[in-house]
C-alpha cells in the first residue's frame, strides 16, 4: 500500500524542540512499514520550530522573512535529525522540498511524481516539507495539511494519515464542549456543515493548521482518491493498525479510486492538435496495459512540451489512447522510431525509457 504520512508541529516538537524520542518510535515503525512491503511518504512540519530552537527565538507571530529565515536554519536540522534516526533502522531519507506551483504546472508535476517513483523503486522514504525559502503567498500551499492531500494525490496513495494531538473530529469544540463527540466515520459525498462549523478552531502557538485545515485536507485528498484518516499523533505505535483498518480516529471514505482520479488529471489536460501516430506493435503493447516508447512513434502532430497530455492514434488515424508525454514534440521528433537505449546519445539526456508511461495513459 502506498501512504501519506503527514504529523504537524505538536506531534514533531514538545516545548518549542525536536522532540528525538517521539520522531526515533516514528522512525520504527515507518521503516518496519517500509520493510513489510508499503511505500510510504513522509509529510513532516518543525522546520520553522527548529530554527527558532537553534536561534533561541521564542515562538509567536513573524513575518513572512522571517519565518522563511527560520526554516533555512530550521530545514537542514530537521532533515540531518531524520537521517540519523531513519539510520538506525538502515532506511534511507531523500528531502523532497515542494510549492504549489510545483505540483500545478504539468512539467514540474511529471518531474515530482517521477522523483516520488524513483525513490520508491529505491527503498527510500521521502521526507516532504513546503519550500518555505522560496515561496511567496501566491505560490505557497499554506500549511502541510494542504500540502499531504497534494502529495497523496501526486503519488496516487491509498491512505493518508493525517495525525495530530487531538483523538481526531468531533461534531463541536472539545476544548469549550465537554459534550463533544468523535466523529468515527464521514461516508457523505459532502462533508455535513456542522462538522465544518466544529471544525473552525485554529491551531495553536507552534502550527499553522487546526482541526480546519485537516478537514479541508482530508476532503481534498478523498476527492482525489485517497481514504484519509485524522488520528492522535502521540503514538506511533497505532499507524500500522490504522493500515490495518482498526476504528481509531476519524476515517473519510475515498470518493473515487486513485486510479480513476488519475484518469480525470490527464483527461483533464488535453489540447487540440497535438498527439501522435504509432505503429502496429506499439498498438499491441497499449492493449496489453504496456508503456508506449519513442520506438513505436511514427509521426507526431503539432508542438508540445514535457507534461501535456497528448493523444495517441493508430495508422487510420482512430484516437487509441491519451497520455502524459515524457518528452516534448521537439525531442520525440529526435527519438521517434529510436529504441530506448539510444536516447541520452541522441539528446545528450535521458528522461526515462517511455514516451507516455503506462501509469499516466488512459485507454479510450
Amino acid at each position: 500500500m502506498r501512504v501519506v504520512v503527514k504529523i504537524g508541529t505538536s506531534t514533531a516538537t514538545q516545548d518549542g524542540r525536536l522532540y528525538a524520542p517521539r520522531l526515533l518510535e516514528y522512525a520504527r515503525v515507518l521503516s518496519g512499514l517500509v520493510a513489510a512491503g508499503h511505500q510510504v511518504a513522509l509529510v513532516s512540519s518543525g522546520a520553522v520550530a527548529a530554527g527558532r530552537e537553534a536561534l533561541g527565538i521564542a515562538p509567536g507571530a513573524r513575518s513572512v522573512a522571517a519565518k522563511q529565515m527560520l526554516a533555512a536554519v530550521g530545514q537542514p536540522r530537521l532533515m540531518a535529525l531524520y537521517s540519523e534516526l531513519f539510520g538506525y533502522y538502515d532506511r534511507k531519507v531523500a528531502q523532497v522540498l515542494l510549492t504549489r506551483a510545483d505540483l500545478e504546472r504539468r512539467r514540474s508535476y511529471l518531474n515530482a511524481r517521477r522523483t516520488f517513483e524513483e525513490l520508491f523503486a529505491h527503498g527510500c522514504l521521502p521526507v516532504i516539507n513546503e519550500n518555505d525559502t522560496v515561496a511567496t503567498e501566491e505560490i505557497r500551499v499554506g500549511d502541510n495539511d494542504q500540502l499531504s492531500a497534494l502529495v497523496a494525490s501526486l503519488i496516487d496513495a491509498r491512505l493518508l494519515l493525517l495525525l495530530t494531538d487531538q483523538p481526531g473530529l468531533f461534531d463541536a469544540d472539545p476544548r469549550s464542549n465537554p459534550q463533544a463527540r468523535l466523529v468515527e466515520r464521514v461516508d457523505a459525498a459532502d462533508i455535513p456543515p456542522e462538522l465544518w462549523q466544529a471544525a473552525g478552531a485554529r491551531g495553536g502557538v507552534l502550527g499553522t493548521g487546526g482541526m480546519y485545515t485537516k478537514l479541508k485536507a482530508a476532503d481534498l485528498a478523498r476527492r482525489g482518491g485517497s481514504e484519509v484518516i485524522i488520528a492522535d499523533g502521540g503514538n506511533p505505535m497505532a499507524i500500522p493498525a490504522l493500515l490495518d483498518g482498526a476504528g481509531i480516529g476519524t476515517r473519510f471514505r475515498a470518493l473515487a479510486p486513485p486510479r480513476e482520479a488519475r484518469k480525470r488529471y490527464i483527461l483533464g489536460g488535453l489540447r487540440n492538435g497535438i498527439g501522435v501516430v504509432i505503429d502496429v506493435g506499439a498498438h499491441q503493447a497499449l492493449d496489453q496495459g504496456r508503456s508506449l516508447l519513442g520506438v513505436g512513434v511514427c509521426s507526431i502532430e503539432g508542438d508540445f512540451d514535457r507534461g501535456e497530455t497528448v493523444t495517441v492514434h493508430d495508422g487510420a488515424g482512430r484516437a487509441l489512447a491519451r497520455g502524459i508525454a515524457n518528452y516534448g514534440a521537439l525531442e520525440l521528433r529526435r527519438i521517434a522510431g529510436r529504441r530506448s537505449s539510444e536516447i541520452e546519445a541522441i539528446l545528450g539526456y535521458d528522461l526515462g525509457p517511455e514516451f507516455i508511461h503506462r501509469d499516466d495513459l488512459v485507454m479510450l
